[in-house]
């Protein structure tokens, strides 16, 4: 396929993968968001908080392999559009909690929601390598997507703030309800727009290799991704990455929302500030990607994250900083800016683990969104130290996993099983 085919013939499904690029990031971080409104609303601790998120991450744990299953057998349209159903549906959910008067239904939307995400990530990604006919088009594809998703990471905590406004004694799920809705506009127009696209589907299997399957005639392969010492220890490396991208920014929402002098407007903007500082690290990193490797640049923004957590602890909560015409406190600013870290962490570990799987790199990616699931259970752990301890001291559990991922990018992320045969 060529490059100007596919700016003709593909064009609108582009167009589409960008827009559920931007909403992956836009319904994860609306239910990091909406923490500030269950506290109010249904009377949540820190650690409850977070159980949305949780639930909207234990969802890849459940939907990872089932997911790149469903991919393989019914190919990308039909996964596609699957996804965005589950997520109006479970956006619904979300939106009819508030009116309800329920926390479990509001989990429960959260939940449906993840299974939605956790399908999205799994097609996007190789979507858009697909339609931009693979090599540097198709990369370049996948960095532009990256951005929406940033995009999308950074409104939806601005908007949630500024919907409840100063005081979170004023946070209800029915205030924010106009973010659910244009979330459900969004998904319901992707799946007319998918509906009616040509989308190539080179991945999915075979008629030969479906028969071969029911027959039970297929190969058996003694080796997996899993037989590689680098990938397993980059699976648990995601695991603790994709817990420290969202625990930074929840926690301090919560926290500092919660604080009288700040609240949840300016709270949930500059919470938009560390998903938009993810956007220029996103956008940096591409720049410099070709110059310096996945390890050094893992290394060095781990390094420099436990340093910013650090000076986010040790600051007074009294040193404030004026920016913007807003008063804001100092430590929050420490946490804002590991945004330009957390940025490239996510490529920078999967280039790492996959380096040298061959024929296994797909099914690695499936294990791969298995383990997003710490974007959940991170922060929940993260938050029920905070309510015994104190919220600035719970980035502790953070620091702990910040430390991990400096030793895989110095030790853990070597290849020791070169023997194994991966074409």
């Amino acid at each position: 396929m060529s490059n100007t085919a596919a700016k003709k013939s593909y064009t609108p499904a582009i167009v589409v993968m960008f827009a559920l690029f931007f909403m992956i990031a836009f319904v994860t971080n609306l239910a990091g968001s909406m923490g500030v409104i269950v506290t109010n609303q249904f009377g949540a601790s820190k650690a409850l908080s977070q159980l949305g998120s949780l639930a909207n991450f234990i969802a890849y744990a459940c939907m990872g392999i089932p997911a790149g299953v469903i991919l393989k057998r019914r190919g990308y349209k039909f996964t596609s559009r699957a996804a965005v159903v589950v997520g109006l549906v479970g956006v619904a959910i979300q939106f009819l909690s508030g009116y309800v008067e329920s926390f479990a239904v509001y989990v429960a939307g959260a939940f449906v929601a993840g299974f939605s995400m956790c399908m999205l990530n799994i097609v996007v990604n190789p979507m858009l390598n697909t339609l931009g006919g693979g090599g540097n088009k198709g990369n370049q594809l996948i960095q532009w997507g990256g951005s929406c998703n940033s995009i999308g990471g950074t409104l939806a905590p601005i908007f949630v703030g500024w919907l409840v406004g100063g005081s979170i004694a004023d946070a209800t799920v029915a205030k924010a309800a106009p973010v659910m809705i244009i979330a459900m506009a969004i998904f319901a127009i992707a799946y007319v727009i998918i509906s009616f696209t040509d989308i190539p589907e080179p991945h999915m299997e075979t008629a030969e290799e479906k028969a071969a399957r029911l027959s039970g005639k297929a190969e058996k392969d003694p080796n997996s991704a899993l037989s590689f010492r680098h990938f397993v220890l980059g699976a648990i490396a995601i695991f603790f990455y994709v817990g420290i991208e969202v625990g930074i920014p929840n926690t301090a929402n919560v926290y500092f929302s919660g604080l009288d002098w700040v609240g949840p407007a300016i709270t949930g903007t500059f919470i938009g500030v560390y998903w938009f500082c993810m956007l220029l690290g996103r956008l940096t990193g591409g720049a410099i990607g070709s110059k310096f490797s996945s390890k050094s640049m893992l290394l060095c923004t781990s390094a420099l994250a436990i340093v910013l957590i650090l000076c986010a602890m040790f600051i007074p909560e009294s040193a404030k900083l004026t920016v913007a015409g807003m008063t804001v406190p100092a430590s929050l600013c420490m946490l804002v800016l590991c945004g330009l870290c957390t940025s490239i962490m996510w490529g920078s570990i999967f280039n790492l683990s996959v380096e040298g799987l061959g024929k296994y790199t797909a099914a690695a990616s499936g294990i791969f969104m298995t383990l997003v699931c710490g974007g959940g259970i991170i922060p929940f752990l993260q938050n029920l130290l905070a309510d015994k301890i104190g919220s600035m001291q719970s980035y502790w559990l953070l620091i702990a996993c910040l430390a991990y991922l400096v030793y895989y990018a110095a030790i853990g992320s070597k290849n020791v099983n070169k023997d194994i045969k991966i074409d």
